[in-house]
């Protein structure tokens, strides 16, 4: 409740202006003062009223905020056509025109994790080892979509390559290292301080210190600051570039964008479960369907299980399930025939043209391909596996 408070304040002097034939007298200045009560469930953002997350009806979606991990975020989104419209590219709240009631909100991705976390988020979209370090096992966060292809890199332990460490090239020598004492500890650089310690301490490396630090981990072991790094990698070329190797049981996180929910959300908030299931659908369907190809032709046989039987011979011609063969009717001499038949399959990218191939050697013709955008299951099998992870 907003609280409105008037303070009278008496002034004993005010400074005499030149061309002011006033004496100097006190005056009583009135001053209105408001404010929002401490218990108020509502803060200003971007010039709107935000309801704190235990009175808000809309469900959140939190999204990266800036980098290659927000654009490739917007763009899987627009190919599953829930494209994000923001109105003020300066505000940190957009929608998704096609999904009613929810909100997304642009944030740090260890920030969409921790208001995972507290309520203020129902679902997110970031890095796994972004979870992984920010949620730190919390078990009201779920991960509804553990593979959406994009954002691969892996979090792992790198040593120098010369000096004591020329070889050592696995965790089990580093760690049978005798430099390492309580005096004289394995000293790691990292912005991850939690996955990093409690990796180190999983594997029996107990004479380790941390230091954080957040950019340009590599130059740590070359200015001294460090024995070892502990940071995401994607190729390795930086690694290479600074004289660093990875070693041999040193991956602590292999990591990809993924969808991760509140459980809390998904059972409490009215809503969330019905869009947590649109999302995940509309997203099984468009990558499933990334690189595959419709292929259709048309061959001549006298019946559809003869051409069925001269299609399935050949091994790159079977399809999701089976090809779809179905006869072409034409008119000759004034009446319907049907002596071709259309041949349907679904083909992956690597195999398109030797199964182009194949169906010519079997008498097929006209042979028709175009990219697929959707491929919807029954069900989706990530849908089944969160219900019964949430007891539904």
């Amino acid at each position: 409740m907003s609280v409105g408070r008037t303070i009278f304040l008496q002034c004993p002097w005010i400074p005499h202006f030149p061309n002011s034939s006033s004496s100097p007298n006190p005056v009583a200045l009135k001053f209105t003062v408001s404010c929002c009560s401490l218990a108020s469930p509502a803060a200003v953002v971007n010039g709107n009223l935000e309801k704190k997350s235990h009175d808000r009806n809309e469900v959140r979606l939190g999204l990266p905020s800036k980098g290659r991990m927000a654009t490739d975020t917007l763009d899987l989104l627009k190919d599953c056509q829930l494209s994000v419209r923001q109105v003020n590219p300066r505000q940190y709240v957009a929608e998704i025109p096609q999904i009613s009631n929810l909100e997304v909100w642009f944030q740090r991705p260890k920030d969409v994790v921790r208001k995972l976390v507290s309520g203020d988020l129902d679902l997110g979209i970031v890095g796994l080892d972004t979870v992984m370090e920010f949620g730190q096992g919390n078990e009201d966060l779920i991960l509804v979509h553990d593979s959406l292809d994009y954002g691969d890199c892996r979090l792992s332990l790198a040593i120098p390559k010369y000096g004591i460490f020329e070889n050592i090239n696995s965790l089990k020598d580093l760690a049978e290292m005798p430099q390492w004492t309580p005096e004289r500890p394995l000293r790691i650089a990292t912005g991850f301080t939690y996955l990093g310690p409690k990796f180190m301490k999983d594997n029996g490396l107990n004479h380790v210190t941390f230091s954080t630090a957040d950019g340009a981990l590599e130059a740590a072991p070359a200015m001294g600051i460090a024995d070892a790094i502990v940071d995401l990698v994607s190729s390795g070329t930086t690694l290479r570039e600074n004289n660093l190797k990875e070693i041999q049981g040193g991956v602590i996180v292999e990591s990809q964008a993924v969808l991760v929910a509140s459980r809390k959300s998904l059972i409490q908030r009215k809503g969330v479960l019905d869009i947590t299931h649109e999302m995940l659908e509309r997203l099984e369907a468009h990558l499933k369907a990334v690189g595959q190809f419709t292929v259709t032709a048309n061959m001549r046989g006298s019946s559809a299980e003869e051409v069925a039987e001269r299609v399935l011979s050949q091994p790159s011609l079977s399809g999701l399930e089976g090809p779809t063969i179905s006869p072409v009717f034409c008119k000759r001499d004034g009446k319907v025939a049907a002596d071709y038949f259309a041949i349907v399959i679904c083909v992956p990218k690597k195999a398109l043209y030797k199964s182009v191939q194949q169906l010519r050697m079997i008498g097929g013709s006209g042979v028709l391909i175009s990219p697929l955008t959707y491929i919807f299951d029954e069900e989706t099998p990530r849908w089944r596996q969160l219900l019964s992870v949430l007891g539904l």
